[in-house]
């Protein structure tokens, strides 16, 4: 049973235009009503709006999903690897976390970040490919290097791979040309609403979790959901009304780890545009300076202002329901995200560019043994490149990393370093990861980010198979990409280059804790 709690939720207040307002609306979004975020997005929303019912119609593919993991199980079939993006990777990767399994996550195009995911022994690996159209570049290009891998082991592909993806799409069409096994998800339903869909569901059945109980604690939540001041309609009103943008989440303690990064997902890119939007920061613990001066939100009892406690099935639903009320408030269509495909055209131009003259090799406006700066900023060493970056002042500080996000983790400590230095919030994103969340607020909503982008020279370059380019020219693309996109709005960003991946790291956050 679902249960909020804290000193934030004694300020609801149902007489609030907002409160009103979506208490007036709630009965008909448990109809899907297409019309709720105005006539410019009824017809996406017209077909976008079936997850409301995946709690009751994902019943439907429990046979399947029994059948799937008795042949898993049957085969000798053990390690499981995700490839996937947004909703269809971030999902599952909470389930995982939640039910103590375990499951590689890879949303990354970085060389040493896939040779980590790729096991000694194949031979009882299953790879799970998770994408509506398979045209996601990333998960694209891990499914060719994967089938090489395969077959370059003696092993047929056919019988290491799940296929997820919308009937009809060209993925779905190559996937069962080729004889691999597919589920089809509902093409009904936006990638990072897809936590109860088949996206959420292969990989959760296949780790052995229990599907019919999520489904089930969230088919009971949601049958409350249009009730007068429901929960749902508590959270959306008190994250509009008591944060202007940023809010932070924190998911210490709680029964559901690693939420606060799939709530982030999907709250940021659905809300972040029209230069609106509501930012969500995820945090290590209440006392954190990563959340900067804003409302933050737990999942453990007696953990923050507003604590929101319930299984997992009743929080995927609810912030689900919360993302689509809260984009009510602003007046903002939560089903579209043009700057994710803004990202992907840069991505691909770049590409196309470079296969035809090569990579090129700008000069650094400054550079140490370790580290390459490049941007507007003015200064003779890095201690006044970064205080100049600082004294900005934004609304927020994005660290975005083009890193491998194990080896490489301690560059999330430029987060805190970073807060406490500035007093602002500070995201932190895996590149390209990030790309499929934060990313869309990043260039869609209001303008007042400023953005620490980090690429590294890596000692390994994987080919990707029929592919003119490598994964790290990939991954070096995804980075300037977006740079330019952020750069075509005027918003500050700064990008540093790790010569040296380990030492680098060692002195950036040295000189920012030294500032």
């Amino acid at each position: 049973m679902l249960k909020i709690s804290g000193e934030a939720s004694a300020f609801y207040n149902p007489n609030s235009s907002t409160a009103k307002d979506l208490n007036s609306i709630a009965a008909s979004l448990s109809k899907k009503d297409p019309t709720l975020w105005g006539e410019a997005a009824s017809a996406e929303a017209a077909i976008r709006m079936n997850w409301i019912d995946l709690p009751d119609a994902s019943h439907e593919l429990l046979p399947q999903l029994d059948a799937l993991s008795a042949w898993a199980r049957a085969t000798g079939l053990s390690n499981f690897i995700l490839c996937g993006m947004g909703g269809s990777s971030l999902a599952p990767e909470v389930m995982a976390k939640t039910f103590q399994k375990k499951l590689t996550v890879l949303d990354s195009t970085d060389s040493s970040q896939i040779a980590l995911a790729t096991p000694a022994n194949l031979k009882e690996s299953l790879v799970i490919v998770g994408s509506k159209s398979g045209s996601t570049i990333e998960t694209a290009s891990q499914k060719l290097y994967f089938e090489q891998a395969f077959q370059a082991a003696g092993l047929d592909p056919k019988e290491h791979f799940v296929i997820v993806t919308d009937p009809g799409s060209p993925l779905d069409l190559s996937a069962r040309s080729a004889g691999y096994r597919v589920i089809n998800a509902d093409p009904n339903v936006g990638g990072r609403f897809s936590a109860l869909s088949a996206f959420g569901l292969v990989p959760a059945a296949l780790l052995g979790i229990d599907v019919s109980v999520l489904l089930d604690d969230a088919l009971a939540a949601a049958k409350t959901f249009n009730e007068q001041d429901s929960v749902a309609i508590k959270v959306a009103t008190l994250i509009f009304e008591m944060s202007e943008q940023n809010f932070a989440l924190v998911d210490a303690g709680s029964n559901v780890p690693g939420i606060g990064d799939w709530i982030e997902q999907l709250v940021a890119e659905s809300t972040g545009k029209d230069q609106k939007g509501r930012l969500p920061i995820v945090i290590e613990s209440a006392q954190s300076a990563i959340g900067g001066k804003a409302l933050i939100i737990g999942f453990a009892e007696q953990s923050s202002q507003l604590n929101i406690v319930g299984t997992l099935g009743e929080q995927f639903i609810l912030w689900e329901w919360v993302t689509a009320l809260l984009c009510r408030a602003l007046k903002v269509d939560p089903f579209n995200q043009p700057n994710v495909t803004e990202a992907k055209d840069r991505t691909g131009k770049l590409l196309a560019d470079w296969t035809a003259s090569g990579v090129p090799k700008k000069a650094p406006d400054f550079e140490t043994d370790n580290l390459e700066f490049y941007g507007a900023l003015q200064g003779s060493n890095p201690s006044d490149l970064l205080s100049e970056f600082l004294q900005l002042k934004p609304e927020y500080f994005a660290v975005m990393a083009y890193l491998n996000r194990e080896s490489d983790v301690k560059i999330s400590k430029a987060r805190e370093l970073l807060a406490i230095k500035s007093g602002c919030g500070v995201t932190f994103g895996w590149g390209p990861r990030f790309l499929h969340s934060t990313g869309q607020f990043h260039k869609g909503g209001a303008h007042n980010g400023a953005f620490l982008q980090i690429t590294g020279e890596s000692e390994l370059d994987l080919e990707i198979p029929g592919k003119e380019f490598t994964f790290n020219t990939l991954l070096m693309a995804q980075a300037l990409g977006d740079g330019q996109a952020l750069e075509s709005r005027n918003l500050p960003l700064l990008r540093i280059h790790l010569k040296n991946r380990g030492k680098g790291i060692t002195e950036l956050l040295s000189v920012i804790a030294e500032l």
